[in-house]
């Protein structure tokens, strides 16, 4: 047995299938999950010593790549200072000073540990602000596990195909409303019937929980004049696209301004670390304030938080976000040259510095559309990069991810590799 295969059989002993996160479990690809000892820049090395080009980074976080030395010293002086005081820190003020500046969508924000507590608690300060019940979301966008959002959600939901989650009250899951992704004539139909009791909108403005879809132009304006004309409030839930996509987020590339947003991934640098805010009306019902309850032990963790500043600090650097977009367009265009080459329903898109790569003819515009993919095909696919070196997320469903570090020698290697492959 390898090293992975003994690691696994006795992860399952006493962790539920052998993984903290049910994704990482290989359930939607078959195989043994590889155990990562260690990582620097692109590269991540197995508990067999086998390294790999890795375009997971944590599902999104290390735009940075592994053991960036700016974020490690940041880490590592925080540290000596405390791990956790549970009181204020000036550098939770620092990291809030900074969203508020680089996202001008907010005006107030609060830190959390995780993308769930931040959109939980956001649907929660949406439906104290407005008074309603109702939330409306899409197939296919994962906004984590909260009982009201497992409803036709993405991400391991989908890899493990089911469109719910067991343990879901039913009473909770007939307030959350499912439309199609992308699909203006039936949101607009649904606001017209019952505009007046929708507390919000939450959307991943970028989904990537159902691989790689982008919201249309005409998708995104409905969204926020439906909202605007019925009293609701618009949700972008930027965990997954915050400070990835571009240095304004998904919204600054859509020209929108949401009520609240929720961040994640990125703004933690690797550590477990998220936010949620918006507009300051709204953020004023939040407690001690207001009446909308919301409380962390460890919100606000200054480790965390400092490898958030240094990541964030990073990120704004002059040129940063066009090398990082190149290097991804980089691949997603030879995947997609690739296909053309050899005449197989193989293609691929970009944004900023996430990617989506699919065994079809066109790219998915919507949950129904992603789950026509050849998935068969992708899970040879995924063993084969596997195999040869190079570590894609283990399900059909996911986004990948490219950080700086990745040279575009890797890129090429990662090509050259398909090429071979798939001819």
């Amino acid at each position: 047995m390898t090293q992975n295969e003994i690691l696994f059989a006795r992860a399952q002993r006493h962790i539920p299938g052998g993984v903290n996160s049910p994704v990482r479990a290989f359930g939607s690809v078959g195989g043994t999950p590889r155990f990562f000892v260690r990582g620097e820049g692109p590269y991540v090395w197995d508990a067999d010593g086998k390294r790999y080009t890795d375009y997971v980074g944590s599902w999104g976080p290390l735009i940075l790549g592994h053991a960036h030395p700016a974020v490690i010293e940041a880490v590592e002086r925080a540290a000596r200072n405390g791990l956790s005081f549970g009181a204020p820190t000036e550098a939770e003020i620092d990291l809030a000073d900074l969203l508020c500046e680089m996202l001008p969508s907010l005006a107030q924000v609060r830190l959390v540990s995780s993308g769930t507590e931040a959109t939980m608690s956001a649907i929660r300060l949406a439906r104290g602000f407005t008074g309603r019940n109702k939330l409306v979301k899409f197939e296919g966008c994962y906004h984590g596990h909260a009982d009201s959002l497992l409803v036709k959600a993405g991400s391991g939901l989908l890899t493990f195909g089911n469109p719910s989650s067991a343990g879901v009250p039913a009473a909770v899951a007939n307030d959350t409303l499912v439309l199609p992704y992308n699909d203006v004539p039936a949101l607009k139909a649904l606001f017209a019937a019952s505009g007046s009791e929708i507390a919000a909108i939450i959307v991943e403005p970028v989904a990537g929980n159902m691989n790689l879809v982008q919201a249309s132009p005409e998708f995104i304006r409905a969204m926020r004049q439906l909202t605007q004309q019925n009293g609701a409030l618009l949700i972008y839930d930027e965990v997954m696209t915050g400070f990835r996509v571009d240095l304004h987020c998904a919204q600054g590339l859509h020209n929108i301004t949401p009520d609240l947003t929720t961040l994640g991934k990125v703004i933690g640098g690797g550590m477990p670390l998220a936010a949620f805010g918006g507009r300051a009306d709204i953020m004023a019902k939040m407690a001690p304030l207001g009446p909308v309850y919301q409380a962390g032990t460890l919100s606000g963790n200054p480790v965390a938080v400092a490898a958030g500043l240094a990541t964030l600090n990073e990120i704004r650097k002059s040129g940063f976000f066009e090398d990082l977009s190149s290097k991804t367009r980089q691949l997603t265009d030879g995947f997609n040259a690739i296909g053309q080459e050899l005449g197989i329903p193989f293609c691929a898109q970009s944004v900023g510095g996430m990617f989506g790569v699919y065994f079809a003819e066109q790219l998915p515009h919507s949950y129904a559309e992603v789950m026509q993919c050849d998935r068969a095909r992708f899970n040879a696919f995924f063993h084969a990069m596997l195999d040869a070196g190079v570590y894609l997320a283990p399900s059909a469903f996911e986004a990948g991810f490219v950080s700086t570090t990745h040279q575009k020698s890797d890129i090429q290697q990662t090509l050259t590799t398909t090429t071979n492959i798939l001819r």
